[in-house]
């Protein structure tokens, strides 16, 4: 990239600005959304200075109040690796495969998102990619008519399309491309009110099921939802109703804990919005609507693994109203170690390490001194915070909007090497990215503690 070219982090964070600010017009209560999460978030940094502190030294203070996630779905393979260059131009690569098939919702997913430390501090915004699996379809003459609806749109403008290959080729972007980008990108997630479809297509659409008439039936793969970051989702989950927002019943994800983990998500339930069919006919149609996240530490394949389990035993006996669900959720988890200095011991969750600056270190130091470090107090960590998504989770806030229980018959087992070719590349495994910036950051630690051993 020459001087003259805007980093990819700018492009994205300018990008993640302007769809929030599209998604408050087109949604209001998002708007509102965003005013009680800012609210709630104020509070607990009030209430916890260390917490501020902590947040600041870290500099995940600064990235709290832009985090945001999107959500989108595409119906083809063309589609899905469009838009993995179109996100290659903001620094967003895909991380993790999810199939929510065998959660009865007819895709399979990945995240697009900045993967390196800087570019996360930066501004962590990603956006969780949906490919609809048409071979779940069993009429194969809907299968068929679904398929050459999908063929005939154009989900990104020629002058997007234009500007991704500058990109491409010239390996960036000047400030004057880069705006006119995020405009033309904007494009393609942008709401319309026309339906490409008559109403009876729509409805035979539907009636398979309400995401597959959700992703055929537009111009483009509009978003359907955009989650902002709160610090204590419980106090947001019991405020929504107060601030004139109907919450899903339950939160998705762990129970709360003192040492967070992983990522917990609720939404307020999807907007019916009034559409209109190509053969002239009225309507509506329920898929938009608000998600808002806590997010906690990322776990190991022992820490995941342990989740699963417990999150299994939990879920036997699921309750819909929130408190006993949550309850439950707390009962199991007992099992589940909750504070830092276990889980790191224990491998079950990602830290950074970080050099005590002054530390007087006098033996030789290297990876199997990192106990006798930390209780030297010349090393010490903070929780990595967990960037990605929970296909249970993901699949139970799309069943609770788009009222629907989930299609058993779509459990027929993932189907990565499929996506992945769509896609055009293969996914980055999300946990031995964790694996790896948590090995760079302690050989770095180290190397500034070798520095001073000897020292005075």
């Amino acid at each position: 990239m020459s001087a003259a070219h805007v980093s990819s982090d700018d492009i994205r964070d300018q990008f993640s600005k302007a769809m929030s600010a599209m998604y408050q017009q087109e949604v209001p209560q998002y708007s509102a959304l965003l005013s009680l999460v800012a609210a709630v978030n104020e509070e607990v940094l009030a209430a916890s200075p260390t917490l501020r502190e902590t947040l600041a030294a870290d500099n995940a203070l600064a990235r709290l109040g832009v985090e945001r996630h999107g959500a989108i779905r595409v119906g083809t393979a063309n589609e899905l690796s469009l838009l993995r260059r179109m996100f290659a131009v903001m620094g967003m690569q895909p991380v993790g495969y999810y199939d929510l098939a065998a959660a009865g919702v007819p895709v399979h997913s990945t995240a697009f998102r900045p993967v390196d430390d800087a570019a996360l501090s930066r501004n962590p915004f990603r956006v969780f990619t949906s490919l609809l699996r048409l071979e779940l379809i069993d009429d194969p003459e809907l299968r068929q008519q679904a398929s050459e609806i999908l063929d005939a749109r154009r989900i990104v403008t020629p002058q997007a399309e234009a500007l991704i290959e500058r990109f491409e080729r010239q390996g960036g972007l000047t400030a004057e491309q880069a705006e006119q980008f995020v405009h033309q990108a904007l494009e393609t997630f942008r709401w319309h009110e026309q339906a490409t479809v008559d109403l009876a297509t729509y409805q035979r659409l539907q009636q398979e099921h309400r995401l597959i008439a959700d992703v055929v039936c537009f111009k483009g793969p509009h978003i359907n939802h955009l989650t902002p970051r709160t610090l204590d989702i419980d106090k947001v989950q019991r405020r929504m109703p107060q601030a004139g927002i109907d919450p899903k019943a339950i939160i998705e994800g762990p129970p709360r804990r003192r040492c967070p983990i992983l990522l917990r998500q609720t939404s307020f339930k999807a907007l019916e919005e009034p559409i209109s069919f190509a053969d002239a006919a009225q309507g509506h149609h329920t898929a938009r609507f608000g998600e808002i996240e806590q997010r906690g530490i990322a776990l190991t394949h022992a820490g995941r693994a342990l989740y699963d389990r417990l999150l299994g035993e939990a879920k036997q006996a699921a309750e819909a109203d929130n408190a006993a669900h949550q309850a439950r959720l707390a009962a199991a988890f007992e099992a589940f170690p909750d504070d830092e200095a276990t889980l790191r011991r224990e491998g079950l969750a990602f830290f950074h390490y970080h050099a005590v600056p002054g530390a007087q270190v006098e033996e030789p130091v290297d990876v199997d001194d990192v106990e006798r470090l930390m209780a030297q107090g010349a090393l010490t960590v903070t929780p990595m915070i967990y960037e990605d998504f929970l296909p249970v989770s993901a699949a139970g806030i799309f069943q609770s909007n788009l009222g629907d229980k989930g299609h058993d018959g779509y459990a027929r087992g993932a189907n990565q090497q499929p996506f992945e070719q769509a896609l055009g590349v293969p996914v980055i495994d999300e946990v031995a990215l964790y694996a790896e910036r948590q090995q760079a950051s302690l050989e770095q630690a180290l190397a500034r503690l070798a520095g001073n051993v000897g020292a005075d």
